[in-house]
């Protein structure tokens, strides 16, 4: 009975090790999420999305300055790609959903914050590990005109 809690006991020690052990920084273009999210019906298009160094047409008027949104998704097992589009397409539900409670018709100026901010007039920042894959995005709600 001992032998087993000795092994027991390092099988469990060695659970962090595989946690940690692919955690990776990846990026991907975020038109791909977008696209899969709008085909979905996830997002119905009343809302656009302006990742920094893109500017809407037409005048911009902020309605609320800083929103931020946190999502992480299962990835065992999983390709990177797809948890990470998947997280994100959480993030822009939200965002889109917010926007729509302020009375705003964009985000623009989103970028990736993980304690630093990732610009990318394209693609996206996303975090993935053994077991879980997230973003954290930061955006400006504003009314476009």
């Amino acid at each position: 009975m001992k032998g087993k809690n000795v092994v027991l006991a390092m099988l469990l020690a060695t659970l962090p090790g595989f946690a940690v052990a692919g955690d990776k920084v990846v990026h991907f273009p975020v038109q791909n999420a977008i696209d899969a999210a709008t085909k979905a019906g996830k997002l119905d298009g009343t809302v656009k999305f302006y990742l920094a160094g893109n500017q809407p047409d037409g005048q911009v008027t902020v309605v609320n300055d800083e929103v931020s949104v946190n999502r992480k998704t299962n990835a065992f097992g999983k390709q990177a790609q797809a948890t990470c589009d998947w997280a994100l397409q959480s993030a822009l539900i939200s965002l889109q959903d917010e926007a729509k409670q302020a009375g705003a018709n964009a985000v623009v100026d989103i970028v990736s914050d993980y304690g630093h901010e990732y610009r990318d007039a394209r693609n996206y920042e996303c975090h993935v590990g053994f077991l879980m894959s997230g973003v954290i995005m930061k955006g400006k709600l504003a009314k476009v005109q």
